[in-house]
């Protein structure tokens, strides 16, 4: 979402909100805190799959709040390919005692508030839990998004000659920075991950540092709490 999107959706996303209980998503952010979010899905088709994990955990300063995080497992509307069961190792059977999405979204939008949100690719997730969100409350999610992909081209390929390989796969930024591999496709572990990326490229940013175009050791100290 661009900064003139979102400021529209900012002013008249409370007008056109279907429940008034969700105000506090247009309220001003005070908590200084960031919102790391992953969601895992049963594939890349906003209209035809579904969001079957969410992890949100917080950003405080130089730490990331593992124990004040938001987990759930979703049932999804139609039955997953087995294509998606490989990838996130969740079956039919494992989704069908879990919440659906309609039921899982009050507390996600109550963890995550006003709160700026971090991501990898994190268009992606917001934009599929928008489908959820439209429907439910007549809005899309008015945070603003931090895509620790963007953070990373910029640190590294911003000065880069034409030409440049530029790579920017998950597994690539981690291990450049020096950040220890964490599993993928498990969406806490992708939100932990996503988190670390942002501190340690926040740090190089306040340091005026910029990454050489070649592997690293992280640069930054940062907790796990």
């Amino acid at each position: 979402m661009s900064a003139l999107t979102r400021a529209l959706w900012c002013k008249i996303g409370p007008v056109l909100l279907a429940d008034s209980r969700y105000r506090f998503l247009f309220e001003k952010d005070d908590s200084g805190e960031l919102v790391s979010l992953d969601c895992e899905t049963t594939g890349f088709n906003y209209v035809a799959d579904d969001v079957i994990s969410i992890a949100a955990i917080k950003i405080r300063g130089t730490r990331i709040l593992a124990r004040e995080s938001f987990q759930a497992v979703i049932r999804p509307g139609a039955p997953m390919e087995a294509s998606a069961i490989k990838v996130h190792q969740l079956r039919q059977q494992d989704l069908a005692q879990a919440g659906t999405i309609r039921e899982v979204l009050p507390d996600f939008l109550r963890f995550i508030g006003s709160r700026p949100l971090v991501g990898y690719w994190i268009a992606f997730d917001v934009r599929m839990l928008n489908k959820y969100l439209f429907s439910l409350l007549n809005v899309h999610l008015p945070n603003r998004q931090i895509d620790v992909s963007e953070l990373y081209y910029e640190r590294k390929y911003a000065a880069a000659p034409p030409g440049t390989m530029v790579d920017l796969r998950y597994a690539s930024i981690m291990a450049d920075l020096g950040l220890p591999a964490l599993p993928q496709h498990d969406a806490f572990a992708d939100a932990v991950g996503a988190a670390e990326i942002y501190l340690v490229l926040e740090d190089l940013r306040r340091r005026g540092v910029r990454l050489p175009r070649k592997a690293i050791e992280a640069a930054t100290d940062f907790q796990l709490a």
